[in-house]
């Protein structure tokens, strides 16, 4: 990444938000991962937003700051979602301040990531956004078959940011840094969505002409959820917020997105026309036979039986989204505002 390598920032230009919810258990590693082996990231400004948490995740915030990172403040976000926590410590940043970097409270980040974030946005003044790679990752068996599929085409639909292996201009990315102008320009993320409000505002982004970079020399670990259920509920709230980002602009969606939709809809119908013409069984038997290869190959690419997991996890991630693509489709369209933001 030499061209990012070279470009200068100062840290005075740049905050850094947090937002967290009932996050004690990953806070302190998060926070330590992005301050302690990092003199640029100590003297920027972080900002943990935090939505009313009740399992102490504010008293460690506090115990940090007062005893480790001086750099760090903490303030209340009492709308509760991420994307109304990004817009009020964007807001809030005195004009001289240029860049925000947005960080996740469950993740751990590599060394330097603030600074390098920083560096990439410099060095590329054309760009309004710079977003970069998540590699899933897992600790557990079943997190571990999970991260595995979803970094394969067949899992993310060849997503660039999720296992990216090529930096280029893209229209959409996992959110790390923003040029303040840009963001309180478009007023920010839609703070109605607790879901896609990333991609949302990348939408409206690309409408006021601004553009993002995807920096993949830049990744982070992204830990998958520990569970079957878990799985399928965040995949649910991903497919019903891609499609209130639908209905709110009234966009054309690309294959790869209305994929888990059709997908289900074709399943559905197998299933209630076969009693009549049972060759329909033929498209879930196929895509079981699909889910089986899937499984073997986990379990070879991981060495382990665990990566057995890695069928049922993939059936999960299609049969979630497309379900919650669709139960919000069927829903009434949010209203919208003459700026465009939904109510």
């Amino acid at each position: 990444m030499s061209e990012t390598e070279s470009a200068p920032c100062a840290p005075e230009d740049v905050a850094v938000v947090v937002p967290v919810l009932n996050e004690a258990g990953a806070i302190e590693a998060c926070l330590r991962s992005l301050l302690e082996s990092d003199d640029f990231a100590r003297r920027t400004q972080v900002i943990v937003a935090d939505g009313g948490s009740t399992d102490g995740t504010q008293q460690i915030v506090r115990d940090l700051a007062e005893h480790a990172f001086p750099n760090i403040s903490l303030i209340d976000n009492p709308d509760r979602l991420q994307s109304a926590a990004v817009n009020r410590a964007a807001m809030d940043q005195p004009a001289p301040r240029k860049l925000l970097i947005r960080c996740d409270g469950h993740s751990v980040y590599p060394e330097g990531y603030v600074r390098r974030v920083a560096e990439a946005l410099t060095a590329r003044p054309e760009a309004a956004s710079v977003a970069t790679v998540m590699d899933a990752t897992g600790n557990r068996g079943f997190q571990r078959a999970a991260a595995w599929v979803t970094d394969t085409p067949i899992g993310s639909g060849g997503s660039a940011h999720r296992g990216g292996r090529r930096s280029g201009w893209v229209d959409h990315g996992h959110h790390a840094g923003f040029r303040l102008d840009w963001f309180r320009r478009i007023g920010g993320y839609d703070p109605a969505f607790s879901h896609n409000e990333d991609a949302e505002y990348d939408y409206r982004l690309a409408q006021a002409g601004g553009r993002v970079w995807l920096e993949s020399d830049i990744r982070l670990q992204y830990t998958m959820r520990p569970t079957l259920a878990a799985l399928w509920r965040q995949y649910m709230n991903y497919g019903m917020g891609r499609a209130r980002t639908r209905q709110k602009h009234e966009m054309r969606l690309k294959a790869r997105q209305i994929a888990p939709a059709l997908h289900v809809a074709l399943t559905a119908f197998a299933l209630l026309v076969s009693p009549v013409l049972p060759a329909a069984l033929l498209y879930p038997a196929f895509y079981l036979l699909v889910l089986a290869i899937t499984s073997v190959v986990g379990a070879v690419k991981l060495r382990s039986t665990a990566g057995l997991w890695a069928g049922p996890a993939l059936a999960a991630m299609h049969f979630a989204w497309g379900i919650g693509f669709l139960r919000q489709t069927l829903r009434r369209p949010p209203h919208r505002t003459a700026t465009g933001a939904a109510t």
